[in-house]
């Protein structure tokens, strides 16, 4: 006579375990929504995540670009190169060569699967400071080609810039009176301390802390038209460059240059051999 099998229980999961698994979806929960927010336009949805929180959850390890789509695709793309004035061994300072930094970041991803995020720095600081040159004023353009290497170089090129601007308001037309721009020389200002601080570290990293000025080239060269494409012979239209004046070196405060240092000049070594 066989017995009877009793039925099964169902264990219930430990406390433990389902408040991992109630966080875990909580943090998916944000994570999509956060997304959802950065990728759509701008909406007042966004307020209710409150101050800079959505920013600095998405930049800089989840930010996204959909500009690769239609209707306005990426067609060309950014270099920052870096060359230095570092003492001789007379004591004089001497000009080093050009190094693109972009190709050094770009050796780093090329052919892996999992590329860092180090990478694409110097292009996405390219890109940004093209965009704030862009919208100065001709007169403020050549004023940013001119050489600021003493203490407090950004205090006075921001100074430059706004006597310009006023000099320009005063000069216009009376009733075409025209606006300061003052909103594109803090922009350039603030993208003026970025790019030097990334040069200065490149600088540094390759000749040394005894880097005493650092001038950065910025260029920007579109791909093959459209129109051209099934063309064999069609060729990139020449490079935009901007060629900012020599600056002091910018030293952010809590930077690694350590890090940095042993980070880039392997990878730019490595390019060399």
């Amino acid at each position: 006579m066989g017995s009877e099998s009793s039925p099964s229980r169902t264990q219930k999961p430990k406390v433990w375990v389902r408040l991992v698994a109630f966080v875990a979806v909580l943090a998916t929960a944000w994570h999509i929504f956060a997304s959802f927010l950065w990728i759509a336009p701008p909406s007042p949805l966004r307020e209710v995540v409150p101050g800079n929180a959505l920013s600095s959850y998405m930049i800089p390890m989840f930010g996204q670009s959909w500009s690769v789509f239609a209707p306005e695709p990426i067609n060309g793309d950014f270099h920052f190169n870096v060359r230095a004035k570092v003492p001789g061994d007379d004591g004089e300072l001497r000009e080093t060569g050009w190094v693109s930094a972009t190709d050094v970041e770009l050796s780093m991803i090329q052919y892996n699967l999992t590329p860092p995020r180090a990478g694409l720095q110097s292009s996405e600081v390219a890109s940004s400071y093209k965009n704030a040159y862009d919208k100065l004023e001709q007169v403020q353009r050549t004023t940013v080609g001119g050489n600021f290497a003493v203490d407090d170089w950004l205090v006075g090129l921001e100074a430059a810039l706004e006597n310009q601007a006023e000099s320009a308001q005063q000069d216009s037309e009376e009733g075409e009176q025209a606006q300061p721009n003052t909103a594109e020389i803090e922009q350039l200002v603030a993208e003026e301390r970025r790019s030097t601080a990334y040069a200065t570290q490149v600088a540094r990293a390759i000749w040394g802390e005894e880097v005493e000025e650092v001038q950065y080239r910025v260029s920007r060269q579109n791909v093959v038209p459209f129109a051209q494409r099934h063309n064999d012979n069609a060729e990139r239209p020449e490079p935009t460059v901007i060629l900012p004046g020599w600056r002091g070196p910018v030293i952010e405060e809590g930077q690694d240059d350590g890090n940095f240092a042993a980070t880039f000049r392997k990878q730019y070594e490595r390019n060399a051999e």
